[in-house]
């Protein structure tokens, strides 16, 4: 349910993203070689897509990345001044968010210290002399955001969304996902020989030797593969009713005898928690049984495995750059990215909000919260007014889902209340020993919200995120400020390149409410059905041609995008546009645009949708992205969405049988 890229930015000077005029319009990125009724992404972004090849430390490079760059520099800046403050108050978000950037920039001391900061959790792994010991490891590794075994966290009651409960889920892999493990294919093959290779040479820098670093890889690549042929599929996690098995203690410890919740609970600082969703049950019962059949020397291995791959992006050179050998591997990336930016980026996921805070502060205007909140209301009106007028939903579906636009919240910017870091102990000392303690500070933050009312108050995205997001338990989208600039929004700009940009977001987060998940849940954020059985039946159908058509479409000319994988993000882009279109439509809005350059308002509207997804992409990285991410590629978001708008096809005059006249392919409009 989110964007692409989950990736910050910062407000910029409009030179980055100048165009011939004062629209907003990018002329210049318009390649006229391509017609735009056969390619209109080429069409749009074709000169984009030439002048900006993608650099050597980066996988993909896209506006986002652009926006990230110009971002980095700001936070950079931030974070120096603060660093640099000799006056600064002890406990501060100032001397925390300098002190972290600090250490993450004091290279000498982190050479000095190599692998010391790790030794005295190996050294804890070492003495597990039994079952209950390694079940108390695990949940200490976890605690300190380390993914060993399985993934336990915090979720809204899918039948309850005023209640937070725990849920324990898959995972336990290093790489991308199960498919990487299980997959025949050469390329897959090729990849787990590498794997093994990186595995084997970050033992060997703890001090293994050559033989038993490739004997220890082995261990932990058939653990992690017996974990992955016991782990669901991306397409069958959509299901929210497929993850849900809501049970008491009693119930969970009859599916996993050998492991002891009660145990695990008090040790994760939770021993009052007597019930929990236990997501993906088989998966549990496979786990249990790989606790007895593996041995506790092999257990070992892999959590000293998870332990150092968790933290070998923190410590000294060598294990740096064989992490980032893998990376490279999976991604295509040619280069490592400077330091300078690494720790930024580290340093705003370990304090991201406290970091927002110095952020909004210094660079978000009211203003444009206040703009982009009048274009959420016309997207919204656009929205109770299709569905209205929808003529294949019966009165009792229809009523519901106005209903549920109506409780619908929209939020923009930032939060009202800040989080408070005063429990987080950061210093000058060690890098990754702040990395840690930034991960347990998380780890804890999120798993005492067990059991409590649910804090309507709280974001998942930091204020300076390029992103976006629903949230279907809360029935809420959120508009965080760092999206809230060009090529999404300007305020300069005219009503076109606006509704086209980040009305075209805030109609895709809308829609998501209506996709095939979100239209599980009614006005409450509850999983309940308001559906009658014959819509519920018309509404499937109709989504499952989404479904069909983006199999059809393949990445780098072999591999197929996975169509149920990329169905609701493929719903809520087209639900997204067309919210979009018809808000820029009405009346007073229409009237103020101009057409500029020869290029109408309407034609104004689609360019601007398309600039938004202007990128380039490596070969390894669109066919990881196929694999594991439920959005379809850039080209797909723009032409798989326009092939089914009669308007796009109306201003452009594509003609029956084109590549962007794919048969009209409705969701709920």
């Amino acid at each position: 349910m989110r964007l692409l890229i989950t990736i910050v930015l910062v407000l910029i000077s409009c030179s980055v993203f100048s165009s011939e005029n004062d629209s907003g319009l990018h002329t210049d990125w318009i390649d006229n070689t391509v017609d735009p009724a056969k390619n209109f992404f080429l069409y749009a972004n074709g000169n984009w897509i030439k002048k900006n090849p993608v650099p050597p430390a980066y996988s993909k490079w896209s506006n986002f990345h652009i926006l990230q760059e110009n971002n980095l520099q700001t936070i950079r800046t931030i974070l120096m001044n603060a660093a640099d403050n000799k006056k600064i108050i002890p406990g501060s978000i100032e001397q925390k968010v300098g002190d972290f950037y600090a250490s993450g920039m004091d290279e000498k001391a982190i050479a000095a210290a190599g692998i010391k900061p790790l030794l005295p959790e190996f050294e804890r792994i070492n003495q597990l002399k039994n079952l209950q010991d390694l079940q108390k490891m695990v949940a200490r590794l976890q605690m300190m955001g380390v993914g060993a075994l399985f993934d336990f966290q915090q979720m809204q009651d899918f039948k309850d969304s005023r209640q937070v409960i725990g849920v324990a889920a898959q995972g336990g892999l290093s790489l991308p996902d199960r498919d990487y493990y299980l997959k025949e294919d050469k390329k897959f093959q090729f990849i787990r020989e590498r794997y093994l290779q990186h595995i084997a040479s970050l033992f060997e820098l703890t001090g293994e030797s050559k033989t038993q670093s490739i004997v220890d890889a082995k261990t932990v690549l058939k653990i992690e593969t017996r974990l992955a042929k016991a782990s669901m599929p991306r397409i069958l996690l959509r299901d929210p009713r497929a993850v849900y098995h809501p049970m008491t203690l009693a119930a969970v410890q009859k599916i996993t005898p050998d492991f002891s919740w009660q145990s695990y609970f008090s040790d994760m600082g939770h021993p009052e928690l007597n019930h929990l969703n236990l997501a993906m049950p088989e998966f549990f019962k496979v786990m249990n049984s790989q606790l007895k059949k593996v041995s506790l020397n092999d257990w070992k291995i892999y959590l000293r495995w998870h332990l150092m791959d968790s933290f070998a992006p923190y410590l000294s050179e060598a294990y740096v750059r064989e992490d980032f050998k893998m990376k490279a591997l999976l991604t295509g990336v040619k280069e490592q990215l400077p330091r300078w930016k690494r720790v930024v980026g580290t340093e705003n996921q370990a304090l991201g909000f406290a970091i927002g805070k110095l952020y909004v502060e210094e660079k978000f205007p009211a203003s444009s919260k206040k703009a982009v909140e009048v274009i959420i209301n016309h997207i919204r009106a656009a929205l109770k007014s299709d569905l209205q007028k929808i003529t294949w939903m019966d009165a009792k579906t229809k009523q519901a889902a106005l209903e549920k636009l109506d409780q619908m919240e929209a939020r923009v910017g930032y939060p009202d209340k800040w989080w408070d870091y005063s429990s987080l102990e950061i210093n000058r000392d060690s890098y990754v020993l702040n990395v840690m303690r930034a991960s347990e500070f998380l780890t804890k933050r999120d798993l005492n919200k067990i059991g409590k009312p649910v804090d309507k108050n709280d974001w998942d995205m930091t204020p300076q995120t390029i992103n976006a997001y629903y949230d279907a338990s809360m029935n809420r989208l959120n508009i965080p400020a760092g999206i809230l600039q060009l090529p999404f929004f300007d305020p300069r700009a005219s009503a076109a390149i606006n509704y086209g940009g980040i009305g075209f977001v805030i109609g895709h987060e809308m829609t998501h409410g209506f996709d095939d998940e979100g239209a599980q849940f009614d006005g409450t954020g509850n999983l309940k059905n308001w559906w009658t059985q014959d819509d519920l039946k018309k509404f499937r159908e109709k989504t499952g041609k989404m479904a069909s058509q983006f199999s059809e479409y393949t990445v780098n000319g072999t591999l197929r995008v996975q169509g149920k994988l990329v169905m609701g993000e493929a719903t809520a882009d087209l639900g997204g546009l067309t919210l979009a279109w018809r808000a820029f439509h009405a009346p007073d809005i229409y009237k103020t645009v101009k057409t500029v350059d020869g290029f109408t308002p309407d034609q104004q509207f689609f360019l601007s949708a398309a600039h938004v997804w202007a990128s380039n992409i490596r070969p390894e990285e669109a066919e990881r992205l196929v694999l594991v991410d439920p959005h379809p590629p850039a080209m797909y978001r723009v032409n798989g969405t326009l092939a089914n708008m009669p308007e796009f096809k109306a201003t452009y005059q594509v003609g029956a049988g084109s590549p962007m006249a794919n048969a009209y392919c409705p969701v709920i409009w």
